[in-house]
This record gives structure tokens, C-alpha cells and sequence, in this order.
């Protein structure tokens, strides 16, 4: 089920009176109703995974009970046990059909020629996710961090809540279980606060990303054909529509957990008003880069054995990252163009600069240093998202070049409006609303006075509505990661 559906918009109220209304005197029963909801979610998109979710849940369940051992080795074995399984899980579906096809390329360059079995089914949706809620759990349990759940119920509502369930946030189960554990009550302030957010999401999905994804579609499409000014223009409107679509998410998600009592972890922070490409890494998918720095960078040393250690595990963690977003190169390059803007700072002890206050904290406008920072930072984000959109290294190679080669034979139409200039009617706005909200991306500063409030409620609905009829990108773009 997709958020920005019909189906969700009967889903969700209905599970909204159940929840607070019907089954609300007993916390059990509360739980397995959120259970009940979140496999009905899943299985609307299809069944046959609904297994595997469930599958994989029983398994970290029963493993956490094995890591929680005394016994170091017992612990040690059941570790590595749930990382294998739920690694190769998500190798089998994901990576399979890569390195399969990577082999048979290299056999061929030797003169070898075979024929691989490649998988053809679909991704399972969400598999990245929730493969990762259960990692973070038997990693928390190791670590002494976090108590085995014996009450399964509250253990699969922590795996597969239906808000975050399919691309997130990543949560972890010391922020969530005590949630899932605890009586909750009905906020009158709280369900309002979620539904403003909601209905956020839904207008940066539905009006914004979709809508400057026509255009990306067509300037990504037939990039030989166009101008370098057009080509510029259409990586900017991706860099946006991948920011609306994915924050827009996130904003869904968060929003309807607080309706239903929950507060998830923020997952992204106005990352384009970052001054530097450390600051944007704690701005964008807040949920995925702090999994990494606790799982993967720190245990692996972190920046504790020395510079040389430190640009290596840096490496590692954005190389991973760009194939977890992908099995292809193109991802791969993205992570390294990533570490390449990364680690000069980490090498001049800049990368832990501007580590809270959003940009222009106590000023109504930045200055010209700050605006000079965020532009270079948004430029080399656009850059390397170019290879995110691109279907290969090859194709965003191409881009690219055409972008240079035009401009060369050409250099007047970077002085003309380019081709496709309705996207900055998109893109200003949300430009303008992220500024306007920067300081607190929970609760939205709507207008005091009831009338203009409503208003603004109203102009939304009805812009989501015309443009979901309008409109015919429906899936979010991180459904395919």
C-alpha cells in the first residue's frame, strides 16, 4: 500500500478510530491491532514477501535470546549468526542477480563464455529497512545496550510498524520498543501536530516531486538533445524531487506514527541550507548515516587509530552506503565522489564544524560566506546525484559531458531561460517554506489566525488532489532502494 494512494486514505482513518476509540483500553491489544495493520500494509503490495518480513522477524527474535548469552562464545556465535542471515537475506534478493552478472563479465573477458541463473522476481519492498531494524536490535543486545523482548508481539510491532516499514526511519530499539511497551495515550495536540505533517508529506510527494519528475524524465531521457543550461536545470529539479519525495516520506511516516502515539527518529533536517558535505551528511537521512557511524564506522575504529584508519573506514562506510542504495556501480561512484568531498575535511579537522545550529540561526538571511558555502555544497550534492539517476556509469558519464560540451560550443545560453524553466515554479517554493521552517522540522509554524490557517489547509488538499489525477509517478523513488 503506497501512502500517496486511495486505499491509504480509507486505511489510515480506519485504523485511527480502531486504535484510540475502540481497542484502547488495553495496551495487548493496541499492539496487535498495529500489528495486524502494519501486515495488512505490507501485504497489500504483495503476500508473497509478507513471508519473508515475518520470517526474518521470528529469527532476530530467537537469535536475541542466543546473543544475550553469558557465554561469549554462545553470544559471539549467535551474533554472526543473525548478521549472516540477515545479510544473505538481503544479498540473495538484492545483489544476487549484480554479482552474478559481474562474474560472467569477467569469465568473459578470460574467453569464458557461461549463462548464470539470474533471479527474475521483484525486490522485496522495504528489505533494506527492516533488515536493518533487526541488525540494529541484535547489535543493541551485544553491546549490553538493549534487553531481549520476550513478548513477540511488541518485538514484530517494532520491526514492521507500518509507517516506517517501507523506507523508513530506521529506527533503533532502545527509541522504539519502550514506545511499543508503554500505555499511550490519546493527544489531542500530538494528533494534530501528525496530521499537519502528513499532510506536508503528501503535498512535497504528490504536488512537488511528482510534478518536477516529469521534467527530469524528459531532460534524463533525451540528455543527447539538450543544451547544457536544460541538462543544468534538470539535475537541480532531481536533486529536488529526490529531496520532496524522499523527505516527503519521511514526513508521512513520522506524521501518522504521532497520530497513533510514536515518536520517530527525525530524518532529515533541511539538508540543502548545509555548509559543507560533514553538515549534510547530519541533515540527509539522518536515520542511515547515524546506523552507520554506530555499526560500521566506530567499530571499525572510527577516528581513534589515526588519520590514515580514519580516511579508510570513511571510504568503507560510503562505498557501502552507495551500494546499499544500489547493486550497481553508479552507486558505487556516488559513495565515492562522497568520500572524496568528505574526507579533505575530516583530514583538516573540519568535518564537525557546524554540528547544530542550522545555517542563519539568530538572522532572518545568511551571509554571503554561508550562502557562498551552501552553494558549493548543493553544487557537488547535484553532481553526484546525476550518477544516482543515471541508469549506469556510462549514461551519467554522458550527462555530464554533454553539460560540458555545450556549454563550450555554446557558452551564451547559460545567460537564456533554459527549456523546462516551469520546474523553478516547484522548486522555489519549497525553497522558501525549508527556510521559513528551518529552526524546528517537527512542528510546522502554520499561520496563528484560524481563517488563514484553514486556508492553507484547504489550498493543499486541493493541490494534492489536482495533481495526484494529474500526475502519474505514484512509487517513491527510495521504494527501489
Amino acid at each position: 500500500m503506497l501512502f500517496n494512494s486511495f486505499e491509504y486514505l480509507l486505511f489510515l482513518p480506519i485504523v485511527f478510530l480502531l486504535y484510540w476509540f475502540v481497542f484502547h483500553k488495553k495496551l495487548a491489544i493496541q499492539n496487535l491491532l498495529i500489528l495486524c495493520a502494519s501486515y495488512l500494509f505490507y501485504g497489500w503490495w504483495s503476500w508473497k514477501f509478507l513471508g519473508l518480513l515475518l520470517l526474518g522477524t521470528v529469527l532476530d527474535y530467537t537469535f536475541g535470546f542466543g546473543v544475550a548469552s553469558s557465554n561469549p562464545k554462545k553470544a559471539k556465535f549467535y551474533l554472526w549468526f543473525s548478521i549472516i542471515n540477515n545479510l544473505g537475506i538481503l544479498g540473495f534478493f538484492k545483489y544476487y542477480n549484480f554479482f552474478a552478472t559481474q562474474v560472467r563479465d569477467g569469465l568473459e573477458l578470460l574467453g569464458l563464455h557461461t549463462n548464470p541463473f539470474l533471479l527474475n522476481i521483484a525486490l522485496p519492498l522495504g528489505i533494506s529497512f527492516y533488515t536493518f531494524h533487526g541488525l540494529s536490535y541484535i547489535f543493541d543486545i551485544y553491546r549490553g545496550k538493549q534487553k531481549p523482548v520476550h513478548n513477540f508481539i511488541d518485538y514484530a510491532v517494532f520491526i514492521s510498524f507500518f509507517p516506517l516499514l517501507v523506507a523508513g526511519p530506521i529506527e533503533r530499539a532502545g527509541h522504539l520498543l519502550p514506545q511499543v511497551q508503554t500505555v499511550r495515550r490519546f493527544s489531542y495536540t500530538q494528533a494534530v501536530e501528525g496530521s499537519r505533517l502528513l499532510l506536508w508529506g503528501l503535498f512535497k510527494k504528490i504536488v512537488i516531486a511528482d510534478s518536477l519528475a516529469r521534467s527530469v524524465d524528459l531532460i534524463f531521457g533525451n540528455y543527447h538533445n539538450c543544451n547544457a543550461i536544460t541538462l543544468i536545470l534538470g539535475s537541480v529539479a532531481f536533486s529536488f524531487q529526490i529531496y520532496a519525495d524522499f523527505s516527503g516520506y519521511s514526513d508521512i511516516a513520522i506524521g501518522t506514527a504521532k497520530m497513533l502515539g510514536f515518536e520517530l527518529f527525525s530524518n532529515f533536517r533541511f539538508p540543502y541550507f548545509s555548509r559543507d558535505i560533514a553538515e549534510f551528511w547530519r541533515r540527509w537521512h539522518i536515520s542511515l548515516s547515524s546506523w552507520f557511524r554506530d555499526y560500521l564506522y566506530i567499530p571499525l575504529g572510527g577516528s581513534r587509530e589515526g588519520r590514515l584508519k580514519a580516511v579508510r573506514n570513511v571510504m568503507i562506510v560510503f562505498l557501502v552506503c552507495g551500494f546499499w542504495h544500489g547493486a550497481s556501480w553508479n552507486y558505487i561512484a556516488w559513495g565515492f565522489l562522497h568520500t572524496l568531498a568528505f574526507v579533505p575535511l575530516l583530514l583538516l579537522n573540519r568535518n564537525r564544524l557546524n554540528l547544530s545550529e542550522i545555517v542563519a540561526h539568530n538572522r532572518k538571511l545568511p551571509n554571503l560566506k554561508e550562502v557562498w558555502q551552501m552553494c558549493a555544497t548543493f553544487t557537488f550534492i547535484t553532481f553526484a546525484l546525476v550518477f544516482v539517476r543515471a541508469n549506469g556509469i556510462l549514461p551519467a558519464l554522458g550527462f555530464l559531458r554533454q553539460i560540458a560540451v555545450s556549454a563550450m560550443h555554446q557558452p551564451a545560453q547559460l545567460l537564456t531561460l533554459p527549456d523546462q524553466i516551469i520546474t523553478l515554479a516547484y522548486i522555489c517554493p519549497l525553497v522558501v517554506a525549508d527556510w521559513w521552517l528551518r529552526h524546528e522540522e517537527r512542528k510546522l509554524n502554520v499561520p496563528k489566525s484560524r481563517v488563514w490557517r484553514y486556508a492553507l489547509y484547504f489550498f493543499m488538499t486541493v493541490a494534492i488532489f489536482y495533481s495526484f489525477t494529474y500526475n502519474t509517478n505514484e512509487q517513491f523513488i527510495y521504494f527501489q532502494f
